[in-house]
């Protein structure tokens, strides 16, 4: 599978490391799915990503805007009126990384277990990267995800 990529790919200078960075964040690959299939406003968009701080979102938001994958709508009114949403190329990427959050909510729960057992039951209550969180619920180690 390997042969699939350039080998420029594993090159430590090559820029798709730096885009994988802000498109693989905790925060930014969360951000991406909430903003999928709606436009929301600041607040909106912060309850959606349950957990995350103002100064993560506005840093996640600020980096994605300018790597063009998301759209920012500021109207000139009082009080302010700000969308967000995503960009044709922000959605052409989210349409590759839902199933691979799709994969990660249906293994999450054994992966975390897997860890639990190999450090002798010491995890509990551990959050998946924020993915069970996007999804509504948390997975714990050894449980279903909740909501």
């Amino acid at each position: 599978m390997r042969e699939a990529l350039p080998d420029a790919t594993f090159d430590p200078g090559c820029p798709s490391r730096q885009v994988l960075d802000h498109i693989m964040s905790k925060w930014g690959v969360l951000v991406l799915c909430v903003l999928a299939d709606r436009t929301l406003r600041w607040g909106e968009l912060r309850r959606a990503v349950g957990g995350v701080s103002e100064k993560m979102l506005a840093q996640t938001l600020q980096t994605l805007e300018r790597d063009g994958l998301v759209r920012r709508d500021a109207r000139p009114v009082v009080p302010p009126h700000v969308e967000y949403s995503l960009t044709p190329l922000g959605q052409d990427l989210c349409s590759r990384v839902l199933p691979l959050m799709s994969w990660l909510q249906t293994h999450a729960g054994t992966i975390v277990s897997g860890e639990a057992a190999a450090a002798g039951g010491a995890v509990s209550g551990v959050a998946v990267s924020g993915v069970a969180a996007a999804a509504g619920g948390v997975v714990r180690a050894g449980a279903e995800p909740v909501s």
